[in-house]
């Protein structure tokens, strides 16, 4: 074997052990090139005050450099593991425990990950284990995908949909995540993420039509219309998420939604099939598209006007400072609950004094009662207690069922 890095994970067995032994693993655990380790395999000893797994990774930092991380956890150690492989490494486990089972989870789901890639074209599908979704929620929580695939075509995308659905795996599509409220427990099944080659293409051409896949930010398909003379989507200047997801939610500002302007969708409908309809065809209402909860998103295309760049630079410049002088610059999920008919979801939020409200590190923002900020560490269970709380006072205070618009997805235990 010439892996091309050796990944360990070690589970300490006894704290008597730990404690006299700390410092000589700490020196031979340099032989390897990024370690994990759990915490202590009691093995019927009663704890030692301040001796854990912890004491281990001191001694580890003692002595060297090499990358080590604490997963007190053995029930979840394989998310952190499975995640930093890469490809050629050596995973080895050691102990006297069950840190074995760890190693035969990582190797079953490595399978069913290598046959998705290994099927397509090299360069078609990129894929990982157990990715963290608060890297890609902006809202910066959520636990992780068991399978993150990321297809850079539309027939990788429509393969890795008809590999899943035979095999019984869950599917979900994510795009930025702006949307979008992950549980701690995260998703079972496999996550698509729509990315690179044609899905992040704009193209304008001469008659005021954008063509933009499903994962172009809407930032870069307004900057694109923009520079080609073509006004209408400074609107989504401030939007953080992408066309895909856009065109699901059917999503909004400033008096605008994203199918005012389409032309065309192109999706994967649920057959596995690729179509393409014209904007009449498909129903679209506040923050629903029917069509579009059943089939996949693909690319879209859109229809602007011509426009004087300067005209275009002050709808832009003005779109742009009415949201940062009404919207937290926190980390957030953009509005969390659709507005009832009888009044503005902020607005009732604001009316129930309810601005600042706080359950651990998740927080109702103070500039915008309809936003719920992350003000650093905050878990999604505090994010989803907030929310219920919410929607509690606003039912038993003025008999209105706040209906979320934030998209929540995944466990709040990890189950697989």
């Amino acid at each position: 074997l010439k892996p091309g890095r050796v990944v360990v994970l070690f589970q300490p067995h006894r704290y008597t052990r730990t404690q006299a032994l700390a410092d000589d693993f700490g020196k031979v655990l340099q032989a390897a090139d990024r370690i994990f380790i759990t915490d202590v395999y009691a093995a019927s000893e009663k704890p030692i005050e301040g001796i854990s797994g912890q004491t281990l990774v001191d001694a580890v930092q003692k002595h060297g450099d090499i990358r080590v991380n604490y997963v007190p956890d053995l029930a979840t150690a394989h998310h952190a593991v499975g995640n930093a492989l890469e490809p050629g490494d050596l995973l080895i486990t050691l102990g006297a425990g069950n840190v074995h089972e760890v190693g035969t989870k990582i190797a079953a789901d490595l399978k069913v990950l290598e046959e998705m890639r290994g099927l397509m074209p090299d360069g078609e599908i990129e894929g990982r284990l157990y990715e963290p979704m608060k890297k890609h929620t902006t809202m910066l929580v959520g636990g992780p995908a068991q399978y993150w695939m990321e297809p850079h075509g539309f027939y990788a995308f429509a393969f890795l949909v008809s590999y899943c659905r035979e095999r019984g795996i869950p599917v979900r599509v994510v795009g930025r995540g702006s949307n979008l409220l992950v549980r701690d427990g995260g998703i079972r099944g496999a996550v698509i993420h729509p990315s690179g080659g044609v899905f992040s293409e704009v193209t304008v051409d001469g008659k005021g039509h954008v063509t933009a896949g499903a994962g172009v930010r809407l930032k870069k398909l307004a900057s694109a219309a923009g520079g080609h003379g073509i006004g209408g989507f400074e609107w989504m200047e401030g939007i953080p998420g992408n066309v895909g997801g856009a065109l699901r939610m059917n999503a909004g500002a400033m008096g605008l939604e994203t199918f005012d302007q389409v032309v065309r969708v192109t999706f994967l409908d649920e057959d596995g099939v690729i179509r393409t309809r014209e904007r009449e065809e498909i129903t679209a209402s506040y923050r629903n598209v029917p069509e579009l909860r059943r089939n996949f998103a693909l690319q879209a295309v859109f229809k602007g006007k011509p426009d004087k760049p300067e005209n275009i630079k002050a709808r832009w410049e003005e779109s742009r400072d009415k949201r940062r002088s009404s919207q937290p610059i926190a980390a957030s999920a953009g509005c969390v609950f659709k507005n009832p008919d009888v009044i503005a979801a902020g607005r009732l939020v604001d009316s129930m004094g309810l601005k600042g409200t706080s359950v651990g590190k998740a927080s109702v923002s103070e500039s915008h009662g309809n936003f719920i900020v992350n003000t650093g560490g905050a878990s999604a269970t505090e994010i989803l207690t907030l929310i219920e709380s919410i929607q509690a006072k606003a039912k038993a205070e003025r008999y209105v069922d706040l209906e979320t618009e934030v998209k929540i997805l995944g466990e709040d235990e990890p189950d697989f």
